[in-house]
């Protein structure tokens, strides 16, 4: 074999082999395949985003109620639990007009005397049934009217009035003088008509009330206020303006149109015509 024909062929063996390296080398170097995923899957549970959620809605503004500010209220009130032992022909009288509103002076210390009186022992009205039914009728007449009754006092027991006479004995007791007797020597509340030995209150059938606005349950204006010892308190008086006057008189003629006669010095004071117990004084306690 000629030296031209081996070279030729050692040069054909060397590019083969060469060829084949270059192969080899390519096929390792190529990349894996990356399999195809879903954009379902790209995101781990981990790291999942939470769900769209709806926008909130801001609350709407409130509105204003058209509901008055005197209402129904229920029977048991602010805790008082009522003993309900009263005498035949009685009754609690928030439960005969729910819409009444009460005020009872004397089981607290803001009233003439300046201290809680004897036999009130919670700050429940009572009245005879048929006191009560009459107060109730005109309490509706009120109501459509745009008033509801604020009730002061009811039947009030004989050891009340007691207290209210060893209460005028005391001329050193004054404390309360300047807001309910400025003019008035507290010795002669009895003879001056203001205060009495024996109470129609203690027959259960008279009321001291007055009437309220219903939208705001503000008391109407009467001139001068409960139990004012005063001839300012008397009806006919006149030391109130005309507006005062017609005031008083909203109520004069509800309370006499259903069957109520007025004390003349006191515009607060009504008793019931037709009184069921006219000759009896009554001295259980009010609880």
């Amino acid at each position: 074999m000629s030296a031209r024909k081996y070279m030729a062929i050692m040069t054909s063996l060397l590019i083969c082999i060469l060829l084949a390296l270059s192969s080899c080398e390519y096929r390792q170097a190529e990349p894996t395949a990356v399999p195809v995923v879903s954009p379902e899957q790209t995101t781990s549970p981990q790291n999942e985003l939470p769900a769209e959620q709806p926008a909130r809605q801001s609350e709407p503004p409130a509105i204003p109620s058209d509901e008055p500010a005197v209402q129904d209220k229920p029977v048991e009130q602010d805790g008082i639990e009522k003993k309900r032992n009263l005498p035949e022909g009685f009754v609690y009288v928030d439960e005969a007009i729910p819409k009444a509103l009460f005020e009872i002076r004397y089981y607290s210390d803001y009233n003439f005397v300046g201290e809680r009186i004897a036999g009130y022992n919670a700050p429940v009205p009572i009245l005879t049934a048929q006191a009560a039914e009459a107060l109730r009728k005109a309490s509706e007449e009120l109501d459509e009217q745009g008033y509801a009754f604020l009730i002061y006092d009811g039947y009030r027991p004989k050891k009340a009035v007691s207290h209210f006479t060893a209460w005028a004995k005391d001329a050193r007791d004054t404390k309360m003088k300047n807001e309910f007797y400025p003019d008035v020597d507290k010795t002669k509340v009895f003879k001056l008509g203001y205060v009495a030995s024996r109470s129609g209150h203690s027959r259960g059938s008279t009321v001291d009330l007055t009437i309220v606005h219903r939208k705001t349950g503000d008391p109407v204006d009467m001139g001068s206020p409960f139990d004012f010892f005063g001839e300012i308190s008397s009806h006919g008086t006149k030391q109130i303006t005309a507006e005062q006057t017609d005031n008083r008189n909203i109520l004069k003629n509800v309370m006499v149109k259903y069957g109520f006669k007025p004390y003349n010095k006191e515009w607060w004071h009504y008793t019931l015509k037709n009184e069921p117990y006219p000759d009896i004084y009554f001295d259980f306690d009010v609880e």
